[in-house]
């Protein structure tokens, strides 16, 4: 069985001069690039996350949509 999976990846810059990673799952077929870049600029400006205790997301860096294929197997032995 192939299962194929797909997850929007977007990376930023935090305060500390360092990169991090947000994925979200099963993103919107046909999401724009306009709708990432206002999404990912709401996420800074409402400091929703923080990646660690006195750091903040400064801006929004990349942005792709990443899909996976997993073929299972099931062995019998």
């Amino acid at each position: 069985m192939r299962n194929i999976e797909t997850r929007l990846l977007m990376v930023f810059s935090t305060t500390l001069g360092r990169k991090v990673s947000l994925f979200v799952s099963d993103p919107k077929e046909d999401i724009t690039e306009a709708e990432i870049k206002e999404a990912m600029d709401q996420i800074v400006a409402k400091n929703v996350f923080a990646p660690r205790f006195g750091e903040e997301l400064e801006s929004a860096i990349e942005a792709k949509v990443v899909q996976t294929a997993t073929t299972e197997y099931d062995l019998v032995i």
